[in-house]
């Protein structure tokens, strides 16, 4: 048996699909009747949409299994996630990645599987819609293109839920998409004993940009700022817009004084541009930084909150400094 390879851009792929905040949750008719249409369509006793998380993959819609996960190390659809193409195995027993697979020697016996990547805007793939089947069989050209136009479906389905967990105007997670994704990591760190501390910023005089410049020049200084955070912040972070002109990011497996050297290098970052474009305008920010206590802050919403009354107070100061 061959392990599935871990793709390149696994934590991006990672942070889009627990940003959806659709892992675990209940059966839904929008992907159930693709499901059971692919089977329908194709004489399968077994059609998913399989979402491959870290270390499971874990079925959104899943006609013809009693069960809602397997391992991902045993998967097809982690292999299935690496190409862009429809993975395709006529007779596992005859395959060397998976002829000695569980789930092909034992329950439920996969001898045919057909799966297609599902991919959301960023590139990042993150399950399949896949066809099953315990007797070998062969896929011409039609049964690939209407598998594809199946999958197409599931992945507008995947589009509307990312619209609802992201920023539009900076691409970054909104209020609802960063909850998500920051409980999680809060939640990793708690179990692996690592700080982790949250950072609240506001634009200084953004009313005054909008009132001054327009609404448009205020959408273009809201991404600029966007585009610094995730060039200054590293991948890992978790980065989002809650409204306005308010941002947030949680720095994960961070003490103090990488802290300081981080929102260091992100105030260099918008010095140089300010310096650089001639707007009429300069894009400032406050910041309220909040290190993440578990015995203290029973989740974000009590992490958010301090962190917000740590701005204003950083805010208030810088006001009175430039007094």
């Amino acid at each position: 048996m061959t392990p599935p390879p871990i793709p390149a851009n696994e934590q991006l792929r990672l942070d889009t699909l627990r940003a959806l905040n659709i892992l675990d949750t209940s059966a839904e008719e929008r992907f159930d009747r693709l499901t059971r249409l692919a089977r329908r369509l194709f004489g399968v006793p077994i059609a998913l949409v399989s979402l491959v998380d870290a270390n499971r993959q874990w079925f959104k819609s899943c006609i013809g299994l009693s069960s809602t996960e397997s391992s991902r190390e045993i998967s097809f659809c982690g292999h299935a996630i690496l190409d862009d193409g429809i993975l395709m195995v006529p007779d596992a027993l005859l395959d060397e990645r998976f002829h000695d697979n569980p789930l092909v020697v034992d329950e439920p016996g996969i001898r045919f599987y057909a799966g297609c990547p599902l991919s959301v805007a960023n590139g990042s793939k993150l399950g399949t819609l896949c066809l099953i089947d315990v007797q070998p069989r062969e896929f011409g050209e039609e049964d690939r293109a209407l598998l594809r136009d199946l999958a197409h479906m599931a992945e507008q389905e995947l589009a509307a839920l990312q619209l609802a967990t992201m920023d539009e105007l900076t691409l970054l997670s909104n209020r609802r998409g960063f909850s998500a994704l920051a409980q999680h990591a809060l939640n990793v760190c708690k179990r692996l004993d690592k700080p982790a501390t949250l950072l609240f910023f506001d634009l200084d005089g953004f009313k005054g940009i909008n009132d001054r410049f327009g609404h448009a020049e205020g959408d273009r200084a809201l991404s600029v700022f966007a585009s610094q955070l995730r060039q200054s912040l590293r991948d890992c972070d978790v980065i989002g817009r809650l409204g306005g002109d308010e941002f947030v990011a949680l720095l994960t497996s961070t003490d103090a004084a990488l802290c300081q050297a981080t929102l260091a290098r992100l105030k260099m970052a918008m010095d140089a541009i300010n310096e650089q474009a001639a707007r009429g305008y300069e894009i400032a920010f406050s910041v309220g930084s909040v290190e993440f206590d578990a015995a203290r802050h029973d989740g974000t919403a009590a992490l958010l909150a301090e962190a917000d009354a740590a701005m204003y107070a950083n805010k208030a100061s810088r006001k009175a400094s430039q007094r």
